[in-house]
């Protein structure tokens, strides 16, 4: 007699008929390593409880806005009481002008700053509104930098496209890629040949700084210099992704991290709290070409919402007063400690930067897209059910970050490099 299914798997085979693929995002239908995905009922702190009375430890951190971990009540709180004024009101509200100001002040590049709903809108609004300052059409992006399925960009892209070895997806029109100039990561020499081959052509370079959608790698030292001058040079705006970086790496993000002051950054994730939520800034003059003042369109019905604006703020009020970030760079090294000795004398990669992380099963160094596509996904396939069966959850595919919270104690952190050590002995 065949055995029961569980409750997630039931839930995914009626999922199947009516979703897509039977779910909402790519990555979650564990195809980079295979099995079927479970289903959350209650998250809270850094653990996730699954619809069959699971208990895991979360390293995904919903892709990154977790950074007090899920469901904190300062958090909640919030949003309740924003809810008892109502949901959306279609109109300006108080809350997107605290979030405008408080996103300024934490990141001085941001003179201006406009609130849409993922993070999406947010690289794909500053496409537009660079094409339309520079009165250029081409953009320079990076081998296995994800931007969103922005068409512009879903081009050699990482996260999900690059976990379903579909990096250029259907229904982008050719016409519209050949308007993408892609070149490896960490490699000056090449952004300064794309140039020189399309002089006059390049409206904007967009990068994230620090790449975490082929895993996570890290800029070499004066690659994002080199960028900052050659884009200056050539009259090119530079573009920092920071959906994932932004507010987490430091209350600054990356460009804090590293001195570099973009042009426009794309932001999202913490700044939610957990809601969808995306916004994009930089210096008033191109922010500016924007409409109603300017003759850049973009617009959205829920951008600004107040229920969103009261949990980001919330959780950036949060992270000032506890002092968040040297918390999680303190929770970062101890676990990097723990894991760079579980790994000691074995072909793998760690990466850690912040709260942020990654394990590749290779030999380093791993500085590009294609240094990462050398890692051996059957081993981490094993490793990441291995992990999963003794309740530790990462990232079901090795082209995805993992992400800390000040929720993860050191209980919590020793025991997950107890299992991961467990894992690595059972993977080799």
């Amino acid at each position: 007699m065949p055995s029961p299914l569980s409750i997630s798997q039931d839930l995914f085979e009626t999922a199947r008929r009516r979703i897509p693929g039977g779910v909402n995002s790519p990555v979650r239908a564990f195809r980079g390593v295979g099995g079927d995905p479970f289903f959350v009922k209650s998250a809270n702190g850094c653990r996730l409880i699954t619809a069959d009375n699971r208990e895991l430890i979360d390293y995904v951190g919903t892709w990154g806005p977790a950074i007090l971990g899920h469901a904190p009540s300062i958090v909640t709180n919030a949003v309740r009481e924003a809810a008892q004024h109502g949901l959306s009101f279609g109109t300006p509200n108080p809350l997107e002008v605290e979030m405008a100001e408080t996103i300024c002040r934490f990141v001085p590049s941001v003179e201006k700053v406009r609130m849409v709903n993922s993070g999406t809108e947010a690289t794909m609004s500053c496409v537009r509104l660079a094409r339309g300052f520079t009165g250029r059409d081409k953009i320079l992006k990076f081998d296995g930098c994800y931007h969103g399925h922005v068409d512009s960009l879903l081009v050699n892209a990482g996260s999900g496209a690059l976990t379903h070895g579909a990096p250029d997806s259907a229904g982008v029109p050719k016409a519209l890629a050949r308007l993408t100039v892609t070149i490896p990561f960490n490699n000056p020499e090449a952004v300064r040949a794309a140039f020189a081959a399309n002089p006059g052509e390049i409206a904007a370079v967009i990068l994230e700084p620090v790449p975490a959608n082929a895993g996570l790698y890290l800029p070499e030292p004066g690659f994002l210099e080199a960028l900052r001058a050659l884009c200056t040079e050539a009259g090119s705006l530079l573009i920092f992704d920071e959906v994932m970086t932004g507010f987490r790496l430091a209350r600054g993000g990356a460009q804090e991290v590293y001195g570099i002051r973009p042009d426009l950054t794309a932001m999202g994730k913490v700044i939610g709290g957990g809601l969808p939520v995306g916004a994009f800034g930089g210096r008033a003059d191109i922010m500016d070409q924007l409409s109603p003042d300017g003759p850049v369109y973009q617009a959205g019905t829920l951008s600004g919402n107040p229920i969103a604006m009261a949990a980001g703020l919330a959780q950036l009020r949060e992270m000032e007063r506890c002092q968040g970030w040297t918390q999680l760079e303190e929770i970062g090294l101890s676990f990097e400690t723990l894991i760079r000795q579980a790994i000691r004398s074995r072909p793998l990669t760690f990466h850690r930067i912040g709260s942020m992380f990654c394990l590749y099963f290779c030999e380093g160094p791993v500085l590009r897209l294609s240094d990462a596509k050398r890692s051996d996904l059957g081993k981490f396939s094993k490793f990441f059910h291995h992990c999963l069966d003794e309740g530790i959850y990462i990232a079901p595919s090795q082209f995805e970050a993992g992400f800390l919270s000040v929720a993860h104690s050191s209980a919590d952190i020793e025991q997950t490099a107890r299992i991961m050590a467990g894992a690595l002995k059972a993977v080799f």
